[in-house]
């Protein structure tokens, strides 16, 4: 956890430039990469802005630097015992009720022509498959947005959820996704696609649910699609012949939903930077689609809305330069001197996708942030 900005970078700087930030620092960095970064990689524009304003990238040093591993708490701090007193009292986090009044940026009968209009596109052969999102949203929204971090965490607690502040724009995510991990000179990168409903009140149903998940055609179809881009990705940054599956079509258990997740990894060129690493990974496969830059023009021209930090990534660099960076899904969006609430869920549409199907997958992803906006506390000042 990083507290406070000591030094930070931004997108009124190139994206290149993070290297000399990242390399002055001698220290652990926090910050996310929006979904709109990918303009500077692929020379593309986007005219649709998202509600929410985070900025392309940012990254900062922080002042405060809290780590938890193994059972031990250590606090980097002026004053730990403070910032400790302060965790401890859990500040800030209340429980009235507020539910949010939310709106469909997409009506059920539009979904459906978009995604019969983008399996025209993979018939002509623009693409093979493409990831179509929707946002559901909220005005004059007030909330406290570390109670609804709080209750969202305990109605689906994730490996990869996370807490981000800048500013008046908050980050509450409960993400199951890794965007990239590397640790020394190894990288690996988890794309998940593939999702089915769980069955918590009857564990043979739910263990079926698992198998059929596992076997089913359209979704190993749309896994390895994902996988060979992330190969691909990979290759660019890799030593040749490195890159490798080191699983394919794991299916794990999540409380709303189980996912198929495959894992793949390589050994990183010398002397490769971040920018670099980045630059050639994003964004993640799972969002896009193949190939990636003519999913990335549709996903423009049909998605009435920017995404935003949605589909971007959060993370830490540590003091050797090893990183850790998620995948921003299953998460609000909330800005608080706008009063505007934003979430989307998507999901990869083929040429044998059920319209149907997608939109449901759609409001599986997103039945536990409805719920905490919705049905518990929403956590008014």
């Amino acid at each position: 956890m990083g507290i406070d900005a000591s030094s930070f970078i931004d997108d009124q700087s190139s994206f290149k430039e993070i290297d000399n930030f990242l390399n002055a620092s001698q220290g652990w960095s926090f910050g996310h990469l929006s979904y709109s970064l990918k303009n500077n990689f692929y020379q593309l524009t986007s005219v649709k802005k998202d509600r929410i304003g985070f900025p392309d990238f940012f990254f900062f040093q922080p002042e405060i630097l809290i780590v938890l591993k193994k059972g031990e708490l250590l606090i980097n701090a002026v004053n730990p015992g403070e910032v400790f007193f302060q965790l401890s009292n859990d500040i800030g986090i209340g429980h009235e009720k507020m539910p949010v009044d939310l709106k469909q940026g997409i009506l059920k009968e539009e979904y459906l022509s978009i995604v019969q209009q983008l399996q025209a596109h993979i018939l002509r052969g623009d693409c093979y498959e493409i990831n179509f999102c929707q946002e559901f949203f909220a005005e004059n929204a007030s909330v406290n947005a570390a109670g609804l971090f709080k209750s969202l965490l305990q109605l689906s607690p994730t490996p990869f959820s996370c807490f981000y502040r800048l500013h008046d724009r908050y980050l509450i995510c409960a993400s199951p996704e890794r965007f990239l991990k590397k640790a020394g000179n190894k990288i690996i990168s988890q794309p998940m696609k593939g999702t089915a409903r769980r069955n918590l009140e009857d564990d043979k149903m739910d263990d079926q649910l698992k198998k059929t998940l596992y076997l089913d055609e359209k979704e190993r179809a749309e896994n390895i699609m994902v996988v060979d881009l992330v190969r691909n990705d990979l290759s660019k940054v890799c030593k040749e012949g490195t890159v490798k599956v080191e699983e394919l079509f794991g299916v794990y258990s999540f409380p709303q939903v189980h996912q198929m997740v495959s894992t793949v990894s390589g050994t990183l060129k010398d002397l490769i930077s971040f920018s670099e690493i980045i630059e050639a990974t994003f964004p993640m496969g799972s969002m896009t689609g193949a190939p990636k830059h003519k999913v990335m023009q549709l996903i423009e021209d049909y998605e009435p809305i920017g995404r935003g930090l949605f589909s971007g990534s959060v993370g830490y660099i540590d003091t050797e330069g090893n990183f850790d960076f998620n995948v921003v899904i299953r998460s609000i969006l909330y800005n608080d001197a706008t009063k505007s609430l934003s979430y989307y869920a998507g999901s990869g549409i083929t040429f044998y996708s059920d319209a149907e199907k997608e939109w449901e997958e759609c409001l599986l992803k997103a039945e536990a942030i409805k719920r905490v906006l919705t049905e518990t506390p929403g956590n008014k000042r």
